[in-house]
């Protein structure tokens, strides 16, 4: 929700449905696609690369319910540490504008 009277750029990538005609966009946010095929510019394909990288890789799951627990862990785990999804995301050449 964006606050009365103001307005909200949201940065996504280019996933069908993000872009998606059937997405109803209120008039005061507007969407802004990254390029195609740059994950360095996606914050969230950082968070993901962590998590799987630190938690979720180099594992056999037994069954669905294995998988899903072992996500939940991980993003609960990930949640618990404000600082270190600060420091993923963190874009020092951003600062500058």
């Amino acid at each position: 929700m964006v606050s009365p009277g103001k307005h909200a750029v949201l940065l996504l990538d280019q996933a069908g449905w993000h872009l998606s005609g059937a997405v109803k966009v209120p008039t005061n946010i507007t969407l802004l696609p990254l390029p195609p095929r740059c994950p360095a510019l996606n914050v969230m394909e950082n968070i993901w690369q962590f998590m799987r990288d630190n938690w979720l890789s180099n594992r056999v799951f037994r069954h669905y319910e294995d998988i899903f627990d072992h996500c939940c862990h991980a993003w609960n785990k990930l949640i618990s540490q404000p600082w270190r999804i600060m420091s993923i995301g963190l874009r020092k050449w951003a600062h500058g504008y």
